[in-house]
């Protein structure tokens, strides 16, 4: 009798508009289970005991999987790009998450699974795409998408939901560590080619998150996560029009947050930029994720709130709908702080509704849900792709007669020269993980730039040298 009743729960008929459906599922939560889909948990391992979650000293470990999947949860964070695990392994794993997860909570509710893929679907095997730079290098819009929508169609195989790209800071300082993650330093390059691989990505069914909004890539000297110093007319101009775009004409339905300040204000924490601008002036309706750990940083680097739960009420406030990679801020202090008084229940409504009907339109309120697939994940038609863009992004400002080489004797010198990892961005697997995983094989084939001439110049003689 209790299943023929939920049965006809109105939030479960797939027949009604998502927002009538939302609204009966939020009226039907409490708190704590309100709280539960607005968090994420880095689960490494599905084997029981084996729950890893990689966090600064400062943060600690978070509650227990299984205290967590009680309420409900928001996110599984990078089940397939935290570790080495094969394409097989890697879908028994989310396969037994997912359903731990549905069983955990009273309403059988699943999590979207993310994954980065700013270069690929960052996990082991996996076929490596050029880096954005190259994207850019291309001037191709068209290969871009066509490559996102491939990389978003094997990932949505594989059971993730969410992509953690494309990146549309705008390079403004060559001494900043993430530049590799740009697409360039015109504000119109970035917003065509970064909303065209939104579109591929879209279109394959996959979630596309903007990220860094905004401002991220223009701190001060260069230095990570620094303060921004920049007037409202060269955010707007510069910064703003890559995001507009990629909203208006990619159909994003995600955006992650800069980990930096602008004016004093930083981003995680910032309603004029998360509600008033992103919401009210530009109209997104998606969810805004944050970037791993920002809320936390409200308390320990920027030094606004002073605990947990002050973090989680700022940013709560500002438009911020879940806590990545895990949970810390939006558990236990969050549900305390609406508790109390402290945090207004609209806001914490605010946020479940967005990420409720994210997984709504996901079918994962649905009896739906795909199953994780275990595919391969470097078939010669993404390798193929994957050259084509490599090839169009070469780009040759002149020749003074040395191409094409016809010497003898050919040195290819410095400490790139025949090293394979040379030839991938730093969100590629091999790149990402080489410092944990030193003795781990890349997992794909790819030759060193050596290595590619000798086989192109085979009666050439060829030395290296690492050089300085």
């Amino acid at each position: 009798m209790a299943e023929t009743l939920r049965a006809h729960e109105p939030w479960r008929d797939p027949r009604l508009p998502v927002a009538e459906r939302v609204a009966d599922l939020l009226d039907r939560m409490t708190v704590e289970e309100k709280a539960g889909q607005l968090v994420g948990y880095w689960a490494e391992s599905a084997r029981e005991g084996e729950e890893v979650a990689p966090l600064p000293d400062d943060f600690g470990e978070p509650p227990p999987l299984e205290e967590i999947l009680q309420h409900g949860l928001g996110q599984l964070t990078r089940v397939f790009g935290t570790a080495p695990v094969r394409p097989a392994d890697g879908a028994a794993r989310l396969r037994d998450l997912q359903a731990r997860v549905a069983e955990a909570n009273r309403f059988g509710i699943p999590a979207i699974a993310h994954e980065e893929c700013l270069t690929g679907f960052m996990t082991w095997t996996a076929t490596v795409f050029p880096c954005p730079l190259a994207w850019g290098a291309s001037f191709d819009p068209g290969l871009v998408e066509e490559m996102a929508a491939a990389i978003g169609a094997t990932m949505r195989r594989a059971g993730v939901h969410q992509g953690l790209a494309p990146v549309l800071d705008v390079t403004r300082d060559y001494r900043w560590g993430r530049t590799e993650e740009t697409i360039g330093e015109d504000p119109c390059l970035v917003g065509v080619v970064g909303t065209a691989y939104v579109r591929g990505l879209e279109r394959s069914g996959l979630v596309a998150t903007l990220k860094h909004f905004a401002g991220y890539s223009a701190s001060r000297g260069g230095r990570n996560m620094a303060p921004v110093p920049m007037g409202p007319r060269e955010f707007a101009d510069v910064v703003l029009e890559p995001f507009v775009l990629a909203l208006r004409e990619g159909g994003a339905r995600a955006v992650m947050n800069s980990y930096a300040d602008v004016d004093g204000v930083p981003a995680a924490a910032d309603e004029r930029l998360l509600t008033g601008l992103l919401r009210e002036e530009l109209g997104f309706s998606g969810i805004v994720v944050s970037d791993y750990f920002a809320i936390s940083f409200l308390e320990e680097m920027h030094g606004v709130a002073g605990s947990p739960g002050e973090a989680a009420a700022l940013a709560l406030r500002a438009g911020m709908d879940v806590e990545l990679p895990t949970v810390r801020c939006y558990g236990a202090p969050l549900v305390d702080g609406v508790r109390r008084g402290a945090v207004p229940e609209e806001h914490l409504d605010r946020a479940v509704a967005r990420v409720l009907a994210l997984k709504c339109e996901l079918g994962l309120l649905d009896d739906r849900v795909e199953e994780p697939e275990a595919t391969d994940l470097d078939p010669p038609e993404l390798r193929d792709l994957a050259r084509r863009l490599a090839e169009e992004s070469v780009v040759l400002l002149a020749n003074d007669g040395v191409l094409p080489l016809g010497a003898r004797r050919v040195a290819v010198t410095g400490p790139l020269a025949d090293d394979p990892r040379a030839m991938m961005g730093c969100y590629t697997f091999p790149n990402h993980m080489a410092a944990r995983y030193p003795d781990l094989p890349m997992g794909v084939e790819v030759p060193t730039v050596a290595a590619a001439l000798r086989a192109e110049l085979p009666g050439v003689e060829l030395t290296t040298a690492a050089g300085g």
